[in-house]
C-alpha cells in the first residue's frame, strides 16, 4: 500500500480509536474516582497560583521553570485578576477576599503604557466584572465584606481608557491603545475579525451596570462593522483595515483570528437578549457549515469564492464543539470533538496547527501553550449529554497536563507536542480558563455545589471564562421575547418553550399582547437547552431587511462568486475551473512547488474517506450513545 493511500486510513484509526476507546471505557470513571479527579485539578491550580504568588506577583505572568516573573499586558497583577472569579468558584472565600482587596487598593490604569484592546477586554475587564458581581451580592456566598463596587469603578475607568480605540471610520477599533495617551499616530490599521468584534460581553454588561450606554454602542457598532463587510456567501475574512473596510486577509475559518466573533454573536444574544445578534449569528453559522465543514473538521476557505486555501485544524477551532452545543446542534459537535480530540491523544496535546493533507503537525505550529479550548467543548459536551466517555477524555487530558506540562512552580508551555519539551512560560488562561473547565468537569459528576452550577443565576462564559450572570438587570427579560413571532412553536428541531415565562393581557383597545416576566429570566436561561432559542427560529425577515444592515460590495477580488451559487459538495470542488481558484495570500502554506490545486486534491481524498468512507458505524455508535444519554 502507497504511502497516500495510508493517509486516510491512518486519520480513520485514529477518530475510530478516539471513539471505541472511549465506549471502552465508559464506565471507568466511578463518582469516588471522579471526585479524586476534581480533587487533583485542585492541586493543580493552586501548585500554579501559589507559584505565580510567592515568585510573579504583582508582575503579569509566571515563568514557572525559573521560578520568576514577568510583565506581559500591562503590568497590573495579569495572572491575579484573570484567576479572581476561579478562586471564587473553588470556594476559596479567603484568597478571593483579599485579592479583591488588593486589587481595590493597588491596581490603576493611569500608566503610559500601549495594550492589546482584545486581551485587556477579555483578560483585565472581564476579570474584573466578573469578580464585581460575585463579591458585590450576597445570594452568590462569597460577598467581600467592606466591598463598595470598587472593582467596577476600575472596569469602567480602564473601558474609558479603551474608548478612543473606536474612533474609526467604520467603527471596528484599533488593535492597540495607550492608557494615558490613546491611540498613537503610528497605530496599525490592521486588526483582526475577532479582536474587533470580541468585546460586547465584557463591555455591553459594563454599559448595564453602570447605565452608560456608549459601552455597548461602540462595540455592537464595531461588531456590524466587520458583519456588513462580509462576503456574499456570509463568511468574514482574518483581518480588516479599520479604516477603509478593505479585507487585508481574505481566508475565512472558525480558528486563529476569527474563532471568537462566532462565539460572541451567539453568546451576546443569550446574555443580553438581543435579536440581532442571533439574526448575524444564524447566517454565519449557515456559511460556515456549508463552506467550512468538511465532517468531521473545519478548513479555510476564500471568503468570496470558498475555494480550499489551508487544510488545517488548528488549536482554536476547539471551541467550536462547545458554541455547537450552546446552539444546540449536537450531533456535529460530538463528531468534530472526537475528531479534534484523536490529535490530541496521538501527541498528549494539540498542536497549534496540525496539517489535514500531511497528517502531521504544521511546521512552525508544534507548541501547545496550555490552551483551554479542547477541555472547555469536552466540558460542554459532558453537561449536554451526561457521556462519561468526556470524562475519560476529561482524565486523559489531566495526565497530560500533569505528566508533560507540571513543572518546578507551576505549568510550562510544551514547545513541541512531539518531544513534550517544555518552555518557561505560563498564560494567565491557564489558572482563568483550563484549569476552570477541567474542575467544573469532575464537579459536575460528583455533585456540582458550586456558584456555577448551583449558585442563584445562570451564567454566559466569556472567551476568557469569566462567568458573567443572566441577572435582570444584565439580561433584559424583554429584549428576549421582543420578537417571539419568530419562534416556531411546533417545529420538530425544538421550539422555545414560553408558556411559564409570559403572560397573555389585552391593551385598552383589546389587542391582544405578550408580557414577560422579567423575575423569571434567570430561571428560564438553561444555557444548555439552548437548542430552543436558535435551532427553532423560523424563516422570517432578514437582519438586513429588519435592522438595514447590508453586506459592501468588494471592489477588485475577480474570485467573488455571485450570490449563494458556490457548489460546496467536495466532489464538485475539485470541478471547478480556474475562474474560481484564489491565488495563495500566504506562500509558507503550501511546500514549495506544490500547489493550491494538488493541496486540495491531496486533501479531497482524505475529507471523502472521513465522510463516506468506513465511519458510518462510529457515526451510528456516537448518535445512539447521546440518545440514549
Amino acid at each position: 500500500m502507497q504511502i497516500r493511500e495510508m493517509r486516510p486510513l491512518l486519520l480513520y484509526v485514529a477518530l475510530a480509536i478516539a471513539y471505541t476507546g472511549a465506549t471502552t471505557l465508559a464506565d471507568g470513571v466511578s463518582p469516588q474516582e471522579a471526585r479524586q479527579l476534581r480533587d487533583e485539578v485542585r492541586d493543580m491550580f493552586y501548585h500554579a497560583f501559589n507559584g505565580y504568588m510567592e515568585h510573579a506577583f504583582p508582575l503579569d505572568e509566571l515563568r514557572p521553570l525559573s521560578c520568576k516573573g514577568e510583565d506581559s499586558l500591562g503590568g497590573y497583577a495579569l495572572t491575579l485578576i484573570d484567576s479572581l472569579d476561579t478562586l471564587a468558584l473553588l470556594g476559596d472565600r479567603e484568597n478571593f477576599s483579599s485579592a479583591v482587596e488588593w486589587v481595590s487598593r493597588n491596581v490603576q490604569f493611569n500608566i503610559d503604557k500601549t495594550v492589546s484592546v482584545f486581551e485587556t477586554t477579555i483578560r483585565i475587564l472581564g476579570g474584573l466584572l466578573s469578580a464585581h458581581l460575585i463579591a458585590s451580592d450576597y445570594v452568590t456566598g462569597m460577598k467581600v465584606q467592606n466591598y463598595n463596587n470598587e472593582l467596577l469603578h476600575l472596569a469602567e475607568d480602564l473601558a474609558l481608557r479603551m474608548l478612543p480605540a473606536f474612533d474609526t471610520p467604520t467603527g471596528i477599533p484599533f488593535g492597540s491603545v495607550n492608557l494615558r495617551h490613546g491611540v498613537d499616530e503610528n497605530e496599525s490599521k490592521i486588526t483582526s475579525t475577532a479582536g474587533g468584534g470580541t468585546l460586547t460581553l465584557e463591555f455591553g454588561v459594563l454599559g448595564r451596570l453602570t447605565n452608560n450606554t456608549i459601552f455597548e454602542r461602540v462595540t455592537k457598532n464595531a461588531v456590524r462593522g466587520i458583519w456588513a463587510r462580509r462576503s456574499k456567501i456570509d463568511l468574514v475574512g482574518a483581518h480588516i483595515n479599520v479604516f477603509s473596510g478593505e479585507w487585508t486577509q481574505k481566508d475565512a475559518g472558525i480558528g486563529t483570528s476569527i474563532d471568537s466573533f462566532y462565539e460572541y454573536l451567539l453568546k451576546a444574544y443569550l446574555l443580553f437578549g438581543d435579536e440581532e445578534y442571533l439574526f448575524m449569528f444564524q447566517e454565519a453559522y449557515k456559511a460556515a457549515l456549508r463552506y467550512l465543514h468538511h465532517d468531521p473538521w473545519y478548513v479555510e476557505v476564500n471568503m468570496n469564492s470558498a475555494a480550499t486555501v489551508w487544510p488545517l485544524f488548528n488549536s482554536l477551532q476547539a471551541f467550536w464543539p462547545g458554541l455547537q452545543v450552546l446552539a444546540g446542534d449536537i450531533d456535529p459537535a460530538i463528531r468534530t470533538h472526537a475528531a479534534f480530540f484523536s490529535v490530541w491523544k496521538k501527541y498528549g496535546f494539540t498542536p497549534e496547527g496540525f496539517n489535514l493533507a500531511t497528517l502531521s503537525v504544521q511546521n512552525g505550529q508544534r507548541s501547545y501553550p496550555l490552551r483551554p479550548e479542547l477541555i472547555e467543548s469536552t466540558y460542554w459536551l459532558y453537561k449536554a449529554t451526561r457521556d462519561s466517555r468526556y470524562l475519560e477524555v476529561g482524565r486523559d487530558m489531566l495526565a497530560s497536563l500533569q505528566y508533560g506540562a507540571k513543572c518546578p512552580c507551576g505549568y510550562c508551555h510544551i514547545s513541541d507536542v512531539e518531544s513534550h519539551k517544555q518552555d518557561d512560560h505560563m498564560e494567565s488562561f491557564f489558572l482563568a480558563e483550563t484549569v476552570k473547565y477541567l474542575w467544573l468537569l469532575f464537579d459536575l459528576a460528583v455533585d456540582s455545589d458550586n456558584i456555577v452550577e448551583s449558585g442563584p443565576y445562570k451564567y454566559i462564559f466569556s472567551t476568557e471564562g469569566h462567568f458573567l450572570p443572566a441577572t435582570p438587570e444584565i439580561s433584559l427579560a424583554n429584549e428576549h421575547c421582543s420578537y417571539i413571532g419568530a419562534f416556531c412553536k411546533g417545529d420538530e428541531r425544538g421550539s422555545y418553550e414560553i408558556s411559564s415565562n409570559i403572560r397573555d393581557s389585552k391593551d385598552r383597545n383589546g389587542t391582544q399582547k405578550v408580557e414577560f416576566d422579567a423575575s423569571l429570566i434567570a430561571k428560564s436561561l438553561d444555557l444548555v437547552g439552548a437548542t430552543s432559542f436558535v435551532k427553532g427560529n423560523c424563516v422570517g425577515l432578514t437582519h438586513a431587511q429588519k435592522f438595514g444592515i447590508s453586506y459592501f460590495e468588494e471592489k477588485e477580488d475577480q474570485s467573488t462568486v455571485e450570490g449563494k451559487e458556490i457548489r460546496t459538495e467536495l466532489e464538485e470542488k475539485t470541478e471547478i475551473g480556474d475562474d474560481n481558484t484564489v491565488e495563495n495570500e500566504n506562500p509558507g502554506k503550501l511546500s514549495d512547488g506544490e500547489t493550491s490545486e494538488e493541496k486540495d486534491e491531496e486533501f479531497l481524498k482524505i475529507s471523502q474517506f472521513v465522510i463516506k468512507g468506513d465511519n458510518k458505524n462510529v457515526n451510528q455508535e456516537a448518535q445512539t450513545t447521546h440518545d440514549d444519554s
